[in-house]
């Protein structure tokens, strides 16, 4: 079976590789350095779940995530914002963009897959 792929959008190399091998288990994994890369990668790959940092260069994650949700091809990708931002405002406005659901940093293995087990069917 084909493992589902995820995308990892962060502009903090050590936070894409952290994800990306607390999840490399279960699911292949993509990354992007900022919202603008995210994008693109989202339009070209359709990754099953994207978890997107806020505060990136180029485009934020914010922005990111409106132009996912606002492309045909895209808009049915679930997006979990993963940020250091905790302040309800940032939750709201998130989610006022389309996002999926928000996990805060520093995060865990089992708060991250509790998360991601929220919008999409985890591989056992």
């Amino acid at each position: 079976m084909e493992k589902l792929c995820i995308l990892v959008a962060d502009d903090e190399q050590y936070i894409r590789l952290l994800a990306s091998r607390l999840l490399s288990g279960k699911f292949a994994v993509l990354e992007a350095s900022d919202g603008a890369e995210a994008v693109d990668m989202a339009r070209k790959y359709k990754p099953s779940l994207i978890l997107m940092d806020i505060m990136m260069p180029n485009m934020d994650g914010y922005a990111a995530c409106s132009a996912i949700k606002a492309d045909q091809s895209t808009k049915n990708i679930p997006v979990l914002m993963l940020t250091g931002l905790s302040f309800e405002l940032n939750k709201d406005y998130a989610a006022m963009v389309g996002a999926d659901g928000y996990i805060t940093k520093p995060f865990t293995l089992k708060k991250l897959l509790r998360a991601i087990g929220k919008v999409i069917k985890i591989p056992k």
